[in-house]
């Protein structure tokens, strides 16, 4: 039996990238998973497709979850489709680097408000939904959060704090047997990054730090976050976990 049979999970920001992978990893290992996408309802629609036609089962539901009210529709949804909710994966996030005299409120509140206010206001949908079973939550941060890099001010102060939530929910969250852990990814390969114009600039300047000497691929972080979501990982919580190929 697989792992996660009978679990059901939401993922946010689902239609592309790690995301996209999450969901088509947690569906293999048996759980039925939720789709979120904001803008990119062909995306989401196509990894529904790919797990529904590999016999899994999933459905897209369109939220924006940088605000309260949407995320708390979106676990209504999975509540409503799949009977339950034992996972949330927080994905969804915006990445800007901006140098400091070009920070804008602007570009402040967008990476905040997705990055932060919605990831805790999901979480908290999502807590509220989960039964006396207990659950799992997976927030997915950065690297940044560890390295801070120069032009990163605000997009790695996002994730600091995601990092920080993660271990205060843990903590509050623990006595009702839900898990709460971040995942770090380094540099990942996915559409977005290669959309980059500095992309292989990037790439050259990671891999000598880098011992494991390649950038990841968004299978590197699925896999993590499927074992996290797992009873094998029942006695993990509150931790902060790179998975970026040694990154240093």
């Amino acid at each position: 039996m697989a792992r996660l049979t009978g679990k059901v999970a939401v993922v946010t920001g689902a239609s592309k990238g790690i995301g996209a992978a999450i969901a088509r990893e947690l569906a293999k290992d048996g759980a039925s998973v939720i789709v979120n996408y904001a803008t990119s309802a062909q995306g989401a629609e196509a990894v529904v497709a790919k797990i529904n036609a590999g016999g899994g089962k999933a459905k897209a539901v369109r939220a924006d979850v940088s605000k309260p009210a949407e995320a708390k529709q979106l676990v209504d949804a999975a509540v409503s489709e799949f009977g339950r909710i034992d996972i949330l994966v927080n994905n969804a996030a915006v990445y800007e680097f901006l140098p400091l005299h070009k920070i804008t409120e602007t570009h402040f509140d967008r990476m905040f408000d997705l990055n932060v206010r919605g990831l805790l206001f999901t979480t908290q949908a999502a807590a509220g939904a989960i039964g006396e079973q207990g659950g799992t939550i997976i927030n997915i941060g950065s690297m940044a959060s560890l390295s801070a890099p120069p032009g990163g001010s605000v997009y790695s102060a996002t994730k600091a704090a995601l990092d920080a939530i993660t271990r205060s929910l843990a903590a509050e969250l623990g006595p009702r047997k839900i898990l709460v852990n971040a995942v770090l990814p380094g540099p990942v390969e996915t559409e977005g990054a290669q959309s980059m114009p500095d992309w292989d600039q990037f790439k050259t300047q990671l891999l000598p730090r880098t011992p494991l000497g390649r950038v990841g691929q968004p299978r590197d972080i699925a896999s993590v976050v499927s074992f996290l979501a797992s009873e094998d990982a029942g006695w993990i919580t509150g931790q902060i976990i790179p998975v970026a190929g040694g990154l240093r």
